[in-house]
């Protein structure tokens, strides 16, 4: 007797024990991958919150994810911060629509810091949350809420968001729906959702301006150029794990900082620091173009040195996204000659001709996304086909978005 017990009570450990190796093991055949992302800047006057509206407040804000996961991992940041930011009580919902601060009942769940509730970001930082037990689809709409009790010293946001969010006074993170909230269409201290998905999903990023971030787009639609691109991926079951992340902010450039950091002083945190990147697209260099003479006429040869030096940012960042593996797709400049804003004249145009053929020859990039081909007007190339602007000249309408992202081979992206 004696014997079959010793002999039953190995068989147990062993099935506990190889139970555990197995569960232990799991998260190997996972990965955390960014499923929705945005670019960090400092706000600017008019786009900054109240000192009252970041004391004692709940922030609720919206964003739409690309790809599903089995948990979900949420990054703040305090990236322009000049002090700590404390969050003390962080929730985390699916969006009952994507119009309204209401969350969907039953489906709330608290975001955990190092297992504590409180969280205290430091100044220039950005703070991943723990995983939340919480399985999305692709393309789910989540609410994120959280309390500031303090006045935040300097905000960190994101003006362009094309989504509107909540500010209501008091901790109410839990609460279903904020009916005595402030609307403002922003998002702050919020930079990225990352879900834990199958191993061989990976993302990619977009760098681009506000064309990519989504000037004319649809508030609270999601129908700028990267969301069609997602949804794309989605309908196809060869690349429905591949996550997109908009990084475009608006008024940004190549070489020089305007609404938000320059494109190379950004890449590092923008490109490289973000979870599963395997492709990046650029599509940058129009305001690089515009700004030149937007103030006056300027000589042959400061033209001549912008196109240079336009041409030379790519090379940097070309570089330093293969030297993180990473695939880098160049997106032709989108023609401009309407735009009431830049007002471009024929050595403008020579301009972006002379930085799209370099995009366009072989040997830069490792693929081609010619933009400009897709939205031009074939009776004025240096122009936007009517059907396709949003009004301005300068900026693609949701179907001219809509016609950008069909115009990519998804084949790009498949495994």
């Amino acid at each position: 007797m004696n014997s079959i017990l010793t002999k039953i009570l190995i068989m147990l450990l062993v099935i506990t024990t190889t139970g555990a190796f197995a569960k232990d093991a799991m998260p190997a055949s996972t990965t955390w991958v960014g499923s929705w992302a945005t670019s960090q800047q400092l706000p600017e006057p008019r786009n900054l919150l109240s000192g009252d509206d970041v004391s004692d407040a709940t922030l609720r804000q919206l964003v739409r994810l690309s790809i599903g996961g089995k948990r979900i991992r949420i990054v703040f940041s305090n990236a322009f911060g000049n002090a700590p930011m404390r969050i003390d009580a962080a929730h985390v919902a699916l969006s009952a629509s994507t119009t309204t601060s209401q969350i969907k009942a039953g489906s709330d769940h608290v975001i955990t810091f190092s297992g504590s509730n409180e969280v205290i970001i430091p100044a220039g930082a950005n703070y991943t949350s723990d995983p939340v037990e919480m399985m999305v689809a692709p393309l789910t709409s989540l609410t994120i809420s959280f309390h500031v009790p303090e006045t935040i010293q300097q905000q960190t946001g994101h003006p362009g968001s094309r989504a509107t969010s909540y500010i209501a006074k008091g901790n109410k993170v839990a609460v279903e729906e904020l009916s005595d909230a402030k609307k403002i269409e922003h998002w702050y201290q919020l930079a990225a959702v990352e879900v834990e998905t199958y191993a061989n999903a990976r993302a990619i990023v977009i760098i681009g301006d506000s064309i990519t971030d989504g000037h004319g787009a649809t508030t609270d639609g999601n129908d700028r150029w990267p969301d069609a691109l997602a949804e794309r991926l989605q309908a196809d079951p060869k690349t429905r794990s591949v996550a997109v992340l908009n990084h475009g902010i608006g008024g940004n450039r190549l070489l020089q900082d305007g609404l938000g950091p320059n494109a190379l002083a950004r890449f590092d945190r923008d490109v490289l620091a973000q979870a599963g990147v395997h492709w990046l697209i650029v599509l940058e260099g129009i305001n690089d173009l515009g700004t030149l003479t937007r103030d006056g006429l300027v000589s042959a040869d400061k033209h001549t040195a912008l196109t240079k030096r336009m041409i030379a940012a790519y090379e940097q960042m070309i570089d330093r996204a293969h030297a993180h593996g990473i695939k880098v797709i160049g997106a032709t400049i989108l023609p401009d000659a309407s735009s009431g804003y830049y007002h471009p004249d024929a050595d403008n145009e020579v301009d972006r001709n002379v930085v799209n053929e370099w995009i366009r020859a072989s040997g830069h990039f490792d693929a081609v996304i010619d933009f400009d081909k897709v939205t031009r007007d074939p009776a004025h190339p240096d122009r936007l086909l009517p059907a396709y602007d949003s009004g301005d000249g300068l900026h693609p309408s949701p179907t001219g978005y809509r016609a950008m992202a069909s115009a990519l081979p998804l084949s790009l992206f498949e495994k």
